[in-house]
């Protein structure tokens, strides 16, 4: 128990505000936040803004007038950086368009190298990096076991790219064996636009890991980078499924239901493309959702684009690489 520094009162260790006289306990920590929040708005730098933002409204007593004024500056400029992304393709140009611009995206993102390093500064992710491309190693060989933990890696870092562009703070990645890997949020979307936006960047950046793969097939020949893009293809389009947590489910939030709709049919589409199962296991989970869940009255184009996107993309990339499991490779 610490004294409250204007009329000595005791605190607990997890108060925000005295019991007594009301008065803030990191007051001062407060006004920090708020002018290098200011300076960083002031500068342009909206991401570093919400950072600051974000972190002052952890301090603030939840209900509070000052807390409801900074929930909503944080909406604002989160809407602010909405907008300055690239707008959404026009209706009616035709599923190449998307493709075209999420390829550029993809490629875009991946050309971030230095975000990219971020993860493997952090010793528990290169640990249990380690481990699971030793799990793996023992029933699929080093190289194959390597490629894939890298492209999940890959995966997960678009997932905290995009978190560190709304200011939220979130782990790096950690990995285990046979599900995957993960990151811890320590701080929450406050929008479903944020939710969305942040979800869908995991497939995002993991259809540029596995066009890189493309690249050294084409490049090289060697069947084991043919064999990486489509396992990587694959995952992400699992990870599409419009349900619980995964990345698809996020982004789902996000659609009215006439998107969801169109959505599906993309799906319908992606299947009769690529002939694989999980798509049409994909497709017949998101017409139940869009029959039966609840759904905003007004979705998101540029959230819908991007799904739709995702799924004609990597659905491409499972149509035409060589299958290992197929007699003849194709």
């Amino acid at each position: 128990m610490t004294p409250c520094a204007r009329c000595g009162a005791p605190l607990g260790d997890e108060a925000l505000d005295c019991p007594s006289c009301r008065a803030l306990v990191h007051a001062d920590v407060l006004r920090d936040l708020a002018a290098r929040a200011e300076a960083a708005e002031a500068a342009g730098d909206v991401s570093e803004a919400l950072a600051s933002w974000r972190r002052a409204l952890e301090l603030l007593p939840a209900g509070t007038v000052q807390a409801g004024r900074l929930r909503d500056r944080v909406v604002a400029l989160s809407q602010q950086l909405d907008g300055a992304a690239s707008p959404a393709p026009e209706r009616g140009r035709g599923p190449w368009v998307w493709l075209a611009g999420l390829g550029t995206a993809a490629v875009a993102a991946l050309s971030k190298g230095k975000l990219l390093l971020v993860g493997l500064t952090k010793l528990p992710t290169l640990l249990s990096m380690f481990v699971t491309v030793g799990v793996y190693a023992s029933l699929f060989g080093w190289k194959l076991a390597a490629g894939f933990v890298v492209s999940i890696y890959v995966h997960e870092m678009g997932h905290v790219v995009a978190l560190r562009r709304y200011g939220i703070a979130a782990t790096a990645p950690m990995f285990v064996p046979g599900l995957g890997a993960f990151i811890r949020l320590k701080q929450y979307p406050a929008t479903v636009l944020e939710d969305a936006t942040t979800g869908l960047a995991g497939p995002l950046w993991g259809f540029g890991a596995a066009l890189v793969a493309v690249g050294l097939w084409l490049a090289t020949g060697d069947p084991l980078w043919a064999a990486l893009a489509r396992l990587g293809a694959w995952v992400n389009l699992f990870n599409l499924l419009p349900v619980w947590q995964l990345d698809g489910g996020r982004g789902w939030r996000a659609l009215d239901r006439s998107h969801r709709w169109i959505a599906v049919v993309a799906l319908g589409g992606g299947w009769l493309l690529s002939g694989d199962v999980l798509l049409l296991v994909i497709g017949l989970v998101g017409a139940v959702r869009a029959a039966t869940s609840p759904a905003p009255a007004a979705g998101s184009d540029g959230i819908l684009a991007r799904y739709v996107g995702l799924v004609l993309a990597l659905a491409g990339l499972l149509a035409w690489l060589p299958d290992p499991l197929t007699p003849g490779g194709t």
